[in-house]
């Protein structure tokens, strides 16, 4: 069984600035209200027209990390892109990528994981390497999700939260077992899908077509819904249990951790976490990007 390790990362986010003061001008919200309830003061977005997509954003990154990984382009054996916006419905993202990066004929697997796309690529590619089967794995995770969100107060609890970006790793074969990842932990929760979701296309049966043809105004089907509440709690519960799993694991007790690093896209839940693990805030690094980036994992830098 071999090691994986992460040789090389990169993301790249839009120029577009957006502040909760910016959405306040739209949206019936304000600064002081978004930042008690998520910590956030500002998103970036792409500009409509820009020519900027899913894909351009993850060849962005992409080609960062593959440069600071030291791997030749060439070298790389495999793609994984998780994506839930991806440019077109068919094929994914992960073949455009292929083409734009040169990478000739390498398989690419798309996912679609949601907030937690990013740790599945992570999962697959450190099975694919340590089985053997690849030597270095590019994983992207990117999201345009602004230009679907429902700009209005009707959509505030979504809207003032997701923006547009991605990150890129290039997982590689280790000889030194002492260092990469560890461990991952997936888990799912099929019986609340409904409380993060986007119901169409799709919704039994009623596709694109119904969608055009019914021209319902006040169809929110295709928009973005959170129960923000019951997300938030469970998020907590969550969370705190995979980060135990992990510790379990590898034999390792909170106090073995040198710094947490969080995807979350709301800074309470963090702060909740770093509170109920008595973490002290220089080991607790919050960053908020735009896409799914490391999250339920394990590693060992050192």
């Amino acid at each position: 069984m071999y090691q994986s390790k992460i040789s090389g990362l990169g993301y790249y986010v839009p120029e577009n600035i957006v502040t909760n003061d910016d959405l306040s001008k739209i949206i019936d919200t304000n600064d002081e209200w978004i930042q008690e309830r998520t910590g956030i003061k500002e998103r970036r977005h792409v500009v409509k027209g820009s020519g900027e997509t899913t894909t351009t954003m993850g060849i962005k990154a992409a080609e960062i990390a593959i440069k600071r990984s030291g791997v030749a382009k060439e070298d790389i054996d495999f793609i994984v892109f998780a994506t839930i916006s991806p440019d077109y419905y068919f094929p994914g993202p992960g073949v455009m990528l292929q083409k734009e990066l040169g990478l000739k004929t390498v398989g690419a697997l798309d996912i679609r994981n949601q907030c937690s796309g990013f740790v599945y690529a992570l999962s697959i590619a450190d099975q694919y390497i340590k089985t053997g089967m690849y030597q270095n794995i590019l994983i992207v995770g990117s999201e345009l999700q602004s230009l679907g969100l429902d700009m209005t107060t009707r959509g505030r609890s979504v809207s003032v939260i997701f923006g547009d970006g991605a990150g890129a790793a290039v997982i590689s074969r280790s000889a030194d077992s002492s260092q990469g990842v560890l461990s991952t932990h997936l888990h799912s929760e099929g019986e609340h899908a409904k409380e993060l979701s986007v119901l169409a296309p799709g919704m039994g049966g009623r596709w694109v077509t119904d969608i055009l043809a019914d021209n319902d105004p006040n169809d929110e089907s295709y928009f973005p819904y959170m129960n923000g509440q019951f997300v938030f709690k469970n998020a907590v519960v969550r969370f705190s249990e995979v980060i135990h799993e992990g510790l379990a694991a590898n034999n390792l007790q909170v106090s073995d951790i040198d710094m947490l690093i969080p995807h979350q896209a709301n800074l309470r839940i963090s702060q909740f976490i770093q509170k109920s693990l008595a973490y002290q805030m220089t080991k607790f690094s919050i960053t908020f990007k735009s896409t799914a980036t490391l999250r339920r994992l394990l590693f060992r830098l050192h």
